[in-house]
């Protein structure tokens, strides 16, 4: 009997990175592909995104609705309570063998916490990271008490979900799934990406992609935005934030921005053929979003990282680091676009989903009993 494994996806972002994982686990023929899908795939605001996941010849076995039209740290916790009612219900339908989580949304925790009182088995990607500027790294480090299974991006990483209490024979460091990608995709080349975005030749392209702090500052993207006035000879390319609270905020600041910047565009969502070709003809990518540490470095472009959000990530040595200060931004921009070294790469060699493919095809059981393990 074939083993039920359900991949749940909420973002762009993260669907982007699963999207080898997803594919491997429909072609092995000892395993069956569930997919559930939540939070900003099913907003029209944010793109309606679950759209593309059909188009990539999926098949959405369950939907959960859960996002409130607010942009407060209450809406956030009650589209936590719609979720987890929600995903009670379809996981209760689908009966898994596994879950495969990614990451450090809340998403995430409303259905790990369902999975948990459910007993169903978790596996984890992308635990034993940190960042210090976001409600996301106590959410990652939840979430991996509750899994059974962890895959990192790092050995250290690995080392620090052992710290937490994982048994080490449980634990794999595998690299970022997100470099898969880059590895296989065929990308657009740089007429094919400006003819398809609509964007002036003749200019440089800087790639946007800025989220709330969630435990900083509120206000830095108006920093980031005056920063960027001055580049009316750059096509200056945003993709929106998250549904964080304060997302929609920074989402609204942006297109106000763009109504007044000749060469400034904001897009619900780029795909993940459009953004990782837009890294790789940016002249630079900017802003707090994880990717500008861990994949823009593969595609050799330099990054801006801005404020605390990503504070204790580790990171190569193509990510300039900035505080959230308009004349510092604009002088770290700056910096980075002479930046001509070697790309340090920091996240593994992109084989990432057939090695745990193989892993969990070696496993008897997915069993959910483990017990604390002590250095």
């Amino acid at each position: 009997m074939k083993r039920k494994i359900c991949v749940v996806t909420g973002t762009r972002a993260e669907y982007g990175l699963l999207f080898p994982l997803i594919n491997k686990i429909q072609q092995e023929v000892t395993f069956q592909l569930q997919m559930l899908v939540t939070g900003m795939h099913l907003s029209s605001e944010f793109g309606d995104t679950y759209k593309q996941i059909e188009l990539d010849g999926f098949i959405i076995d369950e939907k959960v609705e859960m996002l409130l039209s607010a942009d407060t740290a209450t809406s956030v916790v009650k589209s936590i309570g719609l979720a987890t009612i929600g995903f009670a219900d379809a996981l209760a339908r689908l009966q898994p063998d596994l879950i495969i989580i990614l990451g450090d949304r809340f998403e995430m925790l409303a259905v790990a916490q369902s999975a948990l009182i459910m007993q169903i088995p978790i596996a984890h990607l992308h635990g034993g990271e940190c960042t210090f500027g976001a409600y996301d790294d106590a959410i990652r480090h939840s979430i991996t008490k509750m899994a059974t299974w962890h895959f990192t991006s790092t050995e250290l990483h690995r080392k620090r979900v052992i710290q937490l209490g994982e048994s080490p024979e449980r634990v794999f460091h595998v690299g970022a799934i997100g470099i898969e990608n880059i590895l296989n995709l065929k990308l657009l080349t740089k007429q094919e990406l400006f003819q398809q975005l609509q964007l002036s030749s003749s200019l440089p392209i800087f790639l946007i992609t800025y989220h709330p702090e969630t435990n900083g500052e509120t206000d830095g993207i108006f920093k980031l935005l005056k920063a960027l006035e001055i580049y009316t000879d750059v096509n200056l390319i945003f993709t929106k934030s998250n549904a964080d609270n304060g997302g929609r905020m920074i989402n609204e600041a942006i297109y106000n921005f763009t109504l007044h910047h000749p060469n400034a565009r904001l897009y619900d969502s780029l795909g993940q053929l459009k953004y990782l070709s837009t890294v790789k003809h940016a002249e630079v990518v900017i802003g707090n979003s994880s990717s500008g540490l861990i994949e823009v470095p593969y595609l050799q472009t330099p990054t801006v990282n801005c404020g605390s959000r990503q504070d204790g990530r580790e990171r190569p040595n193509s990510v300039f680091n900035t505080q959230l200060c308009t004349e510092e931004i604009y002088l770290t921009i700056e910096k980075a676009r002479k930046f001509n070294d070697a790309y340090n790469q920091i996240f593994g060699d992109g084989h990432v989903s057939e090695t745990i493919i193989s892993i969990l095809k070696q496993l008897p059981s997915f069993s959910i009993k483990k017990e604390f393990h002590n250095l």
